[in-house]
């Protein structure tokens, strides 16, 4: 079942999740240290966070470290910024309008 990315960021805890790998590559455990929940409950998170590429797993040893996936993350900004620029116009088209309203009052 391949997952949408935006499902997979609307959990706070995933998001949260993403902060703490964006830093440093962590494994499952010291994920899960960070959070008031179980182990199978941020390996759940996990499952789904790389099934939507969001990260990726590394082996080192014994151990997994699960790190950021910096290209998807950017698929993300692209999609956002369409928002950010009509949210820029209108903040602009707010300034002058307020510019205006000023300048009247003098």
């Amino acid at each position: 079942m391949r997952r949408d990315i935006f499902q997979a960021i609307a959990d706070p805890t995933r998001r949260a999740i993403l902060v703490l790998i964006a830093v440093q590559a962590m494994t499952p455990n010291a994920i899960a240290e960070n959070f008031n929940s179980t182990r199978q409950a941020v390996s759940k998170h996990l499952r789904i966070l790389t099934e939507c590429e969001l990260v990726k797993q590394e082996q080192k040893g014994r151990e997994i470290y699960y790190s950021l996936e910096i290209d998807k993350m950017k698929e993300i900004d692209r999609w956002l910024e369409q928002f950010r620029k009509i949210w820029e116009t209108r903040f602009n088209q707010l300034d002058d309008l307020l510019s205006t309203i000023k300048k009247n009052k003098k």
